[in-house]
């Protein structure tokens, strides 16, 4: 099991562009990706919103030591995706402009987020896809955010591509059993028997309530929201993940994957019931 101060184990932080950039705590990550960068069919992006807040981030981060990539695609882009990566000239047209976009933002690297390739044409244009990215970019680090378990999307990853990645976003959050511990571990097990090495699972873990309501919010109604999983809020039930399951998720990670992961930063609560907070005492109160 890596040691509390391991740089081996990830803590990686999904931020979007609403983020007050002066409350990330640097000091409980290792990484952050800033999300979205939204791609087009012709392989150019859309206009990354708060681009002065990137380039904040990006210095903020590197001063103490915390990687930031770029998010690029998010729910909804897949059609973007399945255009633009089955055309070589527009795949080139794509990996160019976001290697220009790294080095003009000096991230150190890109999380591919295409949610996700089918299997077939299109789980082999992603293959293309990564494989040139890679080759473009080589020093730099090279992440996709994938499904939780073994479905259809699931098997739109090919295993060739695991080599090209530096570590995969586990998204165990998604879907009806958003953020069990079932749906952590048949995560965990599915990928690990695909074969992805342990160094490279980064487990997922939810910052929201389903359907889309953030935690800072639920424990704003009842502090004691922290300690269980699930609340009524306003008429509504929400599931989620309190303190104790996040807590135990994190140690689960520290024995079999190579770290942990979150959606989102931005709607994390302060203070006490902070649940990066809680993740990071998880780690280093762990013998």
């Amino acid at each position: 099991m890596p040691s509390p101060a391991s740089p081996q184990f990830i803590i990686l932080a999904y931020a979007t562009d609403g983020i007050f950039a002066d409350i990330i705590p640097y000091d409980k990550l290792t990484h952050l990706n800033y999300s979205f960068l939204t791609p087009k069919t012709d392989g150019t992006f859309n206009s990354i919103n708060n681009a002065w807040k990137l380039k904040q981030i990006v210095k903020d981060a590197h001063e103490h030591n915390v990687k930031v990539c770029i998010s690029v695609g998010g729910w909804g882009w897949d059609s973007q995706f399945e255009e633009l990566a089955a055309n070589p000239e527009t795949r080139s047209v794509f990996v160019q402009n976001l290697k220009a976009f790294v080095d003009e933002y000096e991230l150190d690297g890109v999380d591919m987020d295409w949610e996700y390739p089918d299997q077939g044409q299109s789980s082999q244009n992603f293959l293309a896809l990564i494989q040139e990215l890679r080759a473009a970019m080589p020093d730099k680090l090279l992440t996709t955010a994938v499904v939780s378990y073994g479905d259809d999307n699931g098997l739109g990853v090919p295993n060739e591509s695991f080599e090209l990645f530096d570590f995969v976003n586990i998204m165990t959050y998604v879907g009806q059993d958003h953020g069990s511990m079932e749906q952590f571990e048949r995560g965990l097990s599915y990928w690990s028997e695909r074969g992805l090495p342990k160094g490279k699972i980064v487990m997922g873990v939810p910052f929201y309530g389903d359907p889309n309501l953030p935690y800072y919010k639920i424990v704003q109604a009842d502090p004691n929201a922290s300690q269980t999983d699930m609340f009524d809020y306003f008429g509504t039930v929400y599931h989620y993940n309190g303190i104790p399951t996040l807590q135990s998720k994190t140690r689960i990670a520290m024995e079999k994957a190579g770290g942990i992961m979150f959606w989102a930063l931005d709607h994390d609560a302060q203070g006490e019931l902070s649940l990066v907070k809680a993740i990071y005492d998880a780690i280093h109160s762990t013998p």
